[in-house]
Formats: structure tokens, C-alpha cells, sequence
């Protein structure tokens, strides 16, 4: 089960660092293999090349393991901890989508797809950068709880997402990320401005 679930980790790790999602040693992105175990990548992965020994497998009672862990350990460890229907979580850079979170309190989707899929989603303010990663692992599973949702857009930092199947969860983030790239060519389309696709 271990290796099969490390190989799915693996492609789509892959296909998200080839849409831009992660970076080379941004991002992360775990699975739950029981009620107090899960599957994380460690600090140092490349995700554009990764291997399965690029992954770690942590215990809620930590160990010397989590030091190899990715420093977004303790936020996936609360979201499993809390949200019984988690089964896989990512945390993401998408480039349109973190783009429009730092100048707008919530994205609404023009085209047909996202505005079915989310109709909006509001945009959360970490605030103080300083003391954000001291923060984050507490209130991002009680945005999860307080708001009935299963991503969370935050401002100037990515997207985190659970859900109970992974290939649901990257359509998702697929889907969001397609429909602020539309808004923003089409807020440069409006504007008159010539521009070139980033990618």
C-alpha cells in the first residue's frame, strides 16, 4: 500500500510542479495512511524529480523524523487531525491564484467552470508574515471547521486543500487556477493593454 501511495504522490507531484503549483523546493503534499500516520515529503524535495525516498512517514507523536519533514509538517498534522475526512492535503503556490489574493478580498470566477465549482471564495489575511508560520498550523484547520470548506486561499502565500481523493483535489486547484488566469487576461483585455501568456 505504502509504495502505491508513494507512486501516486510521486505523478502528481510531478504534473503540479509542471503547472507551476510547486516549486522546486516549494510546496508540499502528504496522505493519510492511518487515524494517527501520514505520508509527507520531506524538507529537501525536489518536486520535479522526485523519489520515493523523497517522502517520510511521521507519527502524530513526534520523533526524530519530523526534523526530515517538511516544514509544513505540523499544518498537515492538524488538518488530519481535526478533519476526519481528510485524506490527502497539498499546499500550493499557483501563480494567477496568488497573484489576485494579494490585491482582493475575494476571487469571483467569470467563467462557466469556476463560477459552478466555487461561485466565490473568499481570500484569508495571515496579516503579520512575521509570526505566520508560529500561527498557521492552528488557524488553518479551524478556517477548514469555521467555514465549511476544503480550500483555503490565503493572501500573498498559495492554497491549501484536502480532500478525500487527490486526483479531485488537483482538479480543483486546476480549476481555480484556470479561472484567475482568465480574469487576468481579461482585466488586460479591458484594459487595453497588450500583454504576453506567462505561460
Amino acid at each position: 500500500m505504502k509504495k502505491s501511495l508513494t507512486d501516486e504522490l510521486i505523478d502528481v507531484s510531478l504534473s503540479m510542479f509542471r503547472k507551476n503549483f510547486f516549486g522546486i523546493y516549494h510546496g508540499s503534499i502528504s496522505a493519510k495512511i492511518e487515524e494517527d500516520t501520514f505520508l509527507i515529503n520531506k524538507v529537501d524535495a525536489i518536486f520535479d524529480e522526485v523519489e520515493p525516498d523523497d517522502f517520510i512517514k511521521l507519527y502524530a507523536r513526534r520523533d526524530y523524523r519530523w526534523k526530515q519533514a517538511s516544514i509544513d509538517a505540523e499544518i498537515h498534522a492538524n488538518i488530519y487531525k481535526y478533519i476526519s475526512s481528510a485524506k490527502y492535503v497539498t499546499y500550493t503556490m499557483p501563480p494567477y491564484t496568488t497573484s489576485y489574493s494579494m490585491d482582493i478580498p475575494t476571487i469571483l470566477p467569470k467563467d462557466y467552470f469556476g463560477h459552478r465549482t466555487f461561485g466565490e471564495l473568499p481570500i484569508y489575511d495571515p496579516k503579520n508574515f512575521d509570526t505566520w508560520y508560529e500561527r498557521a498550523p492552528n488557524e488553518i484547520h479551524h478556517y477548514f471547521k469555521q467555514h465549511e470548506t476544503n480550500m483555503m486561499v490565503i493572501k500573498g502565500y498559495g492554497v491549501y486543500t484536502y480532500h478525500r481523493d487527490l486526483h479531485e483535489l488537483v482538479k480543483y486547484l486546476a480549476i481555480l487556477e484556470n479561472s484567475c488566469k482568465l480574469l487576468h487576461f481579461s482585466q488586460v483585455h479591458n484594459s487595453g493593454r497588450r500583454n504576453f501568456p506567462l505561460s
